[in-house]
């Protein structure tokens, strides 16, 4: 944050700059006309566009009595995405109980959803949720807090064998994915609507790293619920668990790097995050070939774990590439 000087043009206006940076990336030109609101804090926003309330876009389902449970979800979660605020399930009556509980099963999956609404052969949901409470940005760095401790806690529910650890991590994994459908569907209204122009390209780079976190939290649910079936340190040799910690610290150390490059536009960490999976890989290599000689079940839980250790440094990785990009895109003046 910068502090800028209020400035008296002639006995009743006052004037203050606007930071450059923003200026350009907004595409703004000497008599552009900006829009000015005054919050209920006292402070003043500044927009493109007037801050008129969006019509709330509205999707109608016509449920024919055939389809199953995840295909219901899957449509809803759909439309909660492509940013429906209002979302209609019509069914015949008998129905009614199925509907009612997939409906109340979408509210607890995605952030926002309530039902408002139901009739014998009805139900309406309405997305009560505010992007500006929970931007893209917030979702992220909840996101990343997830993952990371999700990582962590899968390599000890390996090594102490902790059944009810791994299944927590588990259950991690979907709150992951409901903040992924949050940043989805900033991105699709960032994108159907008069968004701001300067915000939108963010929001897309932002919706793609979301979808990477996704993957390292689902890579984290795979090493938890494989490790769960070894049993134990006791069933492994001490080289090996301390093989696999190293790799897990690795994985670890580039997705913090990548992400501290992402929220601090430093395209320098950036890069260092990115040079650090030549290290990690050869980590990655030293455990393939160690595992390489078990057989049968071990085999295929050891391999899995080996490879989402690998993964997960993959998608740290691009997550710092994504960081570059966003780091140019704020700053197209810097070198």
């Amino acid at each position: 944050m910068e502090g800028r000087k209020l400035q008296l043009a002639g006995k009743s206006t006052f004037l203050v700059s606007l930071p450059k940076r923003w200026v350009t990336n907004a595409g703004l030109k000497p008599g552009d006309t900006l829009f000015v609101d005054t919050e209920s804090d006292g402070s003043v926003s500044i927009r493109l566009h007037s801050s008129t309330r969006p019509v709330v876009r509205r999707k109608s389902f016509v449920e024919r009595g055939e389809e199953t449970r995840e295909h219901i979800l899957r449509k809803l979660i759909g439309a909660y995405i492509s940013g429906f605020g209002l979302i209609e399930i019509r069914f015949a009556p008998t129905r009614g109980p199925f509907l009612r509980k997939v409906a109340r099963e979408f509210c607890r999956l995605v952030i926002g959803p309530e039902v408002i609404e139901e009739t014998q052969g009805s139900i309406l949901i309405q997305d009560l949720s505010d992007p500006s409470e929970l931007s893209s940005e917030k979702c992220l760095r909840r996101m990343h807090l997830t993952v990371r401790a999700m990582l962590e806690d899968a390599l000890n529910a390996l090594r102490a064998g902790n059944e009810a650890l791994a299944h927590d991590v588990a259950q991690r994994s979907q709150d992951v994915s409901r903040l992924y459908w949050m940043v989805a569907k900033q991105y699709h209204l960032a994108h159907g609507g008069p968004a701001d122009g300067a915000a939108a390209p963010t929001v897309h780079g932002h919706r793609l790293i979301a979808k990477m976190l996704e993957r390292v939290g689902e890579h984290a649910q795979r090493i938890a619920i494989s490790g769960a079936e070894l049993g134990g340190e006791k069933n492994l040799e001490p080289k090996l668990l301390e093989q696999l910690s190293a790799a897990r610290t690795s994985a670890i150390a580039i997705l913090d790097k990548a992400f501290h490059a992402l929220v601090t536009r430093n395209i320098e960490a950036a890069n260092e995050a990115i040079d650090l999976r030549a290290e990690h890989q050869k980590l990655i290599d030293s455990l393939t070939h160690r595992v390489a000689g078990r057989r049968g079940p071990t085999l295929l839980a050891l391999g899995g774990i080996v490879d989402s250790l690998g993964r997960t440094a993959v998608y740290a990785a691009e997550i710092a590439e994504e960081a570059i990009d966003l780091a140019v895109f704020a700053n197209p003046e810097s070198n």
